[in-house]
């Protein structure tokens, strides 16, 4: 059950489908969007699976949905960005997600990634500050029969109340790496973070060795919106 209820009516330009039309074109795009992702390196049979079950076609407007399955960002409301699958991708494999870890995304969005998580039966958490994006998302999951837990707030605080968590995943990106959301990761747990002043960011995999060790490797450049 989700935290927060949103309202029946959304604001003008936030439309969403009432029903998911998933048809064989789109299944199609998507083994193609998949087969490319395997020769960027991405292995992990569950994120794979999981991107190709997800509809993304969805979280695009009609006239853009052509779009939908291209490996690019693609702008959404707030001034945010739907990622680039293959960065969500990254992300998620970077994760070593396990069943029924407990995993914080900050920057719910446009609801993607977050799907993804859910597709993957992890119990997902998910925060993010622009209210319109979060009342989209929580439509978007009742549309597709997820049920994470949705907060609206400041990413950088993530989400104390619920800590720890297994793992978290930050979708945009961070001068630093806060202490805030260090403190709220397991002993064994891991975080992925863009991090890096600028528009270029580098995705940090952090490990919490123990309670005051942490291990951390780089995993290539991406570009994100900024943490707020």
């Amino acid at each position: 059950m989700n935290e927060f209820r949103p309202p029946k009516s959304l604001p003008n330009g936030c439309e969403l489908p009432n029903m998911i039309i998933d048809t064989y074109k789109h299944k199609g795009l998507r083994r193609q969007l998949i087969d490319s992702l395997k020769t960027k390196g991405i292995t992990d049979k569950n994120v794979l699976d999981a991107l190709m079950a997800l509809p993304r076609h969805i979280f695009f407007t009609k006239d853009f949905e052509h779009y939908s399955y291209e490996d690019k960002a693609f702008p959404i409301a707030g001034g945010q960005t739907i990622s680039q699958p293959f960065t969500v991708a990254m992300q998620t494999q970077l994760l070593e997600c396990k069943p029924l870890d407990k995993v914080l995304e900050i920057g719910t969005g446009s609801g993607y990634q977050c799907s993804v998580l859910c597709e993957m039966g992890l119990n997902v958490y998910s925060s993010e500050v622009v209210e319109v994006l979060h009342i989209k998302a929580a439509k978007y999951m009742e549309l597709l029969g997820y049920s994470p837990q949705l907060h609206l707030s400041t990413g950088s605080l993530g989400w104390a109340e619920m800590a720890p968590f297994d793992k978290i995943i930050v979708t945009c990106g961070a001068e630093e790496v806060p202490n805030d959301l260090m403190a709220q990761l397991k002993v064994g747990g891991i975080m992925v973070i863009p991090v890096g002043k600028g528009d270029d960011k580098t995705m940090m995999k952090i490990v919490r060795q123990t309670e005051t060790k942490f291990a951390s490797s780089n995993h290539g450049i991406f570009r994100f919106v900024p943490l707020v």
